[in-house]
This record gives structure tokens, sequence and C-alpha cells, in this order.
């Protein structure tokens, strides 16, 4: 059986998953089973990445997704985005096209999104796994305590947060967002049957940097990563 490994010790104290929320730990030991008995993408250490890579007091910008790629060798923790050197998805097309449109700047070099979340971009899929192959595979509900534990906490901070909802499953999850301090971004799924429905022109990267300049407080640098971008 696959190894899951733990989640980071700070996302762990933030979520309050202290030894008396069982419930972390049966889900790690049902995603253990898939993994044993599956092909599963992103590989079981991968699985945290988009935590791993932006700790929870670093957060800016919520990206919430639907599932994991399911083409070998694409998903590798972080929502939307490819490991470097891997052919860029059409929905990740589609985000560069917009990122592009809607600032004036050249999008990354590479589908790999790490410098974002490095940013304070937490990449979040609703299903954090997905057998190969097979879209929505794991999207049965078994993310669902982990994802929505993860929306309740961040959703009751004090300090000014941004959400981006893509998609119906992402708009289902992110339903009970409500505090007034917080921006919550409602558009179709950058794939390509969605984009045409309200993604394109939603202006998500503008409308969120101007939000932050009226909080008094920074952004993430979307040119991180990027030695071509001229700010």
């Amino acid at each position: 059986m696959n190894r899951i490994p733990p989640l980071p010790a700070d996302w762990l104290h933030a979520l309050r998953l202290d030894s008396s929320a069982t419930w972390i730990d049966e889900l790690c030991r049902l995603a253990a089973e898939s993994y044993g008995s599956e092909v599963v993408y992103p590989p079981a250490a991968d699985l945290w990445k988009a935590f791993e890579l932006c700790p929870f007091d670093r957060v800016k910008v919520v990206v919430l997704g639907q599932d994991p790629y399911h083409g070998p060798g694409q998903a590798h923790g972080l929502a939307f985005s490819v490991p470097r050197g891997v052919a860029e998805p059409p929905s990740l097309r589609n985000i560069f096209k917009e990122f592009a449109s809607d600032t004036g700047l050249t999008p990354p070099p590479s589908g790999d999104l790490t410098a974002w979340a490095r940013e304070g971009v937490l990449l979040l899929n609703t299903s954090l796994t997905v057998r190969a192959g097979v879209a929505a595979s794991h999207a049965d509900g078994r993310w669902n305590s982990l994802v929505n534990r993860v929306l309740e906490v961040l959703n009751a901070e004090g300090r000014p947060l941004a959400f981006w909802l893509w998609g119906a499953h992402a708009q289902k999850r992110g339903a009970e967002l409500s505090n007034p301090r917080h921006l919550v971004l409602r558009s179709a799924h950058p794939s390509p049957l969605g984009a045409y429905r309200g993604f394109w022109g939603s202006k998500p990267f503008s409308t969120t940097a101007e939000w932050f300049k009226t909080q008094g407080i920074d952004g993430p640098d979307w040119s991180a990563g990027n030695p071509t971008f001229e700010l």
C-alpha cells in the first residue's frame, strides 16, 4: 500500500486536525488503498503539494478547480498546473490566454505553476485525486470533508483573501463563502467547453490585483518565475 505523506504541520494546526479528528486518518487510509489498487494521479508524494508550496499564513488567492488531470505525467498536486516540460492541457492554455488578455503580459514559459503557488496562490481542486484516464472518477465526495474544512477556515480569516471559483463543482463547494472581507469571483470553467460561457473576459487577474490595492496590501506577483515579464 502506498504511504500517504502527512499534511504539512501548519495546515494541520490551522485546520484544527488534532488527534481527535479521526476522519483525516480515515481519508488518508482510503487514499492509500486507492493508490494500492489502481493507477491514481497525482503521485502520492505530490498529494499535498498545493499546501506544501503555499503555507496557510501566506495564502492570498484560492483558485478552486475540479479534479486533477487524468493523463500520465500531467498532475503534480497543483490545480491546473503540469510539471515543467509537459504540454499545457487545454484548460491551462485558456487560463494563459485570459491572463495575457487581462494583463497584457506574456504568459509563463511553462505550465508549471509552482511560482504562483509560492506567491500565495492555493491551487486547490475539489477532488485531490483521480483514476488514470477517467475524469471525475474520485469526485464521489471522498474529498469533501477536507476541502470543506479548508474553505471554512479560510472563510473565517480576518485578512482579505480572494477566491476564484471556476466551474460548477467549485461554485457548489464554495457556496458557503460568506465573509464580506473576502473577494469571491465566480466564472465558467476554463475548459474548452466552459471558456465560452463566461470564462473569457472574466478578468480575474486584474480584478483581484485592483481589489488587493483597495485593501492596502500586495497581491500575488504573477510575474514570479517568468524572467520575460516587464512590470
